[in-house]
């Protein structure tokens, strides 16, 4: 009895060994795959206590609009319409490489964006096997931005835009509507996990 006790106990140990062995493997492939993403290039014109100014430059980007509101009801269908298209659901089978971050337009019908990377011209691009996927070229802006960490929700993204608009007041800044979340990790990382708000200043 004692004997078949042990057993088992040394094969949960070894079992839970696995998952975190797993576990670890996984962050750090998530950790390196990150650093090798290409990202939307801007430069910073001024930090301020709470956010920081910057200007991005013009970019493509393919996007699908959605019929539902919120980050909740929409990023996972979001993302799985673009990601489908990147990873080969295209005329051409054709796989495109992922850029960073996801964009989510904040409006009532929301639309999600992922920049193109810059090696592509809008003619070089295989035509989605969604009509629902279009390409838009984004022209160079200014935005505040303000960023916090861990995991993204509707609560936390609609708290951060607040923040952001009140410190823009505070300072005298004038901004538009055109209110925009950023994610950049994969579902699956766990650390180190960075998300923003942005907007898009008069």
């Amino acid at each position: 009895m004692a004997k078949t006790l042990k057993t088992k106990m040394n094969i949960l140990l070894i079992a839970i060994g696995a998952i975190l062995l797993a576990f670890v493997l996984i962050q750090f492939f998530a950790f390196k795959s990150q650093r090798n993403i290409e990202t939307s290039a801007y430069v910073v014109n001024k930090k301020y206590a709470q956010f920081e100014i910057r200007s991005y430059e013009a970019a493509l980007f393919t996007t699908v609009k959605l019929s539902t509101k919120g980050y909740k009801n929409s990023s996972s269908k979001g993302f799985s319409i673009l990601a489908g298209y990147i990873f080969g659901k295209n005329e051409r089978n054709e796989k495109i490489s992922m850029t960073s971050p996801l964009t989510m337009s904040l409006e009532d019908s929301m639309t999600m964006m992922f920049m193109v990377p810059k090696e592509f011209k809008k003619e070089m691009l295989p035509k989605p096997n969604q009509s629902s996927i279009e390409f838009k070229e984004e022209p160079a802006k200014t935005v505040a931005a303000i960023r916090f960490s861990g995991w993204a929700d509707d609560q936390k993204i609609e708290k951060y835009k607040q923040k952001l608009k009140s410190a823009l007041d505070a300072e005298g800044i004038p901004y538009s509507n055109r209110f925009y979340f950023l994610g950049y990790n994969p579902p699956y990382e766990f650390f180190n996990r960075k998300n923003e708000v942005i907007v898009e200043l008069q």
